[in-house]
């Protein structure tokens, strides 16, 4: 497997869903957190491309993540709802990243985009709406 591009390190928050699914990597930057994954045959369907439900995996620990981890505190949160469009593919092999934009965190309910890419190629797009959890 290839190496993995600078900056990423083994994302900071695991569960053992996201241990089965990865290793997933993140890259703190100015804005957010770049999720990043390496697609390994595990990720695959069985013609070697990344699997529908990987992307939507990823798309909830992106966006959920960035959402939650904006502030100074995390904001507790659940995801209401989630929407996928796919525009392209990744194939085995293909470093996937994953940018955000939260576009709100409020008292009740939170807002948040991303975008896939591959080589720099836009392949993907997803949006969530999250329920913020009282304490």
């Amino acid at each position: 497997m290839s190496a993995i591009p600078d900056g990423f390190e083994p994302i900071f928050r695991s569960s053992p869903f996201l241990d089965l699914l990865g290793p997933i990597y993140n890259k703190k930057t100015d804005t957010g957190l770049i999720i990043g994954l390496r697609a390994e045959k595990k990720h695959c369907n069985a013609r070697d491309l990344v699997h529908g439900g990987v992307f939507s995996s990823l798309a909830d620990i992106a966006l959920g993540y960035n959402a939650a981890f904006q502030g100074k505190e995390p904001v507790p949160m659940v995801t209401a709802s989630l929407n996928i469009d796919y525009a392209g593919a990744a194939k085995l092999g293909d470093w996937i990243e994953i940018t955000v934009d939260v576009q709100k965190v409020g008292r009740n309910m939170a807002f948040a985009n991303s975008y896939f890419f591959v080589d720099s190629k836009r392949i993907a797009r997803a949006s969530a709406v999250f329920n913020v959890v009282s304490a």
